[in-house]
């Protein structure tokens, strides 16, 4: 099974993309469920959009090392447990992980192959529309989101994905993620 890592820019339309990645094939792929210590945002669903949970648990977590990867972002943590990757590949999925710069530093580092996708916003102004758009975030919220959306877009300038999508056309961008993942797992449309 590839491990594939879809990162970017929180607003570059990765959960778009991969949610059309999944009604296309179903079967073939499988999301890892983060743990994260943030809210429900509306709609979410604790078990399937994220494992929610408290603060002390993800410590706990990660002082087992039950993590592939764990970090803080706009002041809450993230991780994908051990656990959540092999649930995906017992039952002959590829796994495809949503996760950002500090994830990819981890991933890149513990020794797991993986294949790394960067998904970015045609531009700042545009992202930052998108984040304003949603109507969930306060303003501080938005501006760390900008900050780290600057450190990402730098970071991934330093050639560390093997594919930057740039998402200006969700149709378009979806025809490069789909072919290129397809590529990575031997298929072809």
């Amino acid at each position: 099974m590839v491990l594939i890592v879809l990162s970017g820019p929180s607003g570059a339309g990765k959960s778009t993309l991969l949610k059309k990645l999944f009604a296309e094939f179903p079967d073939k792929f499988g999301f890892s469920v983060s743990h994260t210590t943030r809210s429900p945002r509306g709609g979410e669903v604790d078990g399937k959009d994220y494992h929610f949970t408290t603060q002390e648990n993800f410590a706990d977590l990660v002082s087992t090392n039950s993590f592939l990867e764990h970090a803080t972002y706009a002041g809450n943590s993230y991780g994908t447990s051990l656990k959540a990757v092999e649930d995906v590949e017992s039952v002959g999925r590829h796994c495809i992980l949503d996760i950002e710069m500090e994830g990819v530093k981890q991933v890149k580092t513990s020794g797991r192959a993986a294949k790394f996708i960067f998904v970015r916003p045609p531009s700042l102004e545009i992202l930052e529309e998108r984040l304003r758009g949603r109507g969930s975030d306060k303003e501080e919220a938005i501006q760390k989101r900008l900050r780290q959306a600057r450190n990402e877009l730098e970071y991934a300038e330093g050639g560390v994905h093997d594919i930057t999508i740039i998402n200006d056309n969700v149709e378009e961008a979806y025809s490069q993620l789909k072919s290129y993942i397809l590529e990575i797992i031997g298929e072809t449309q």
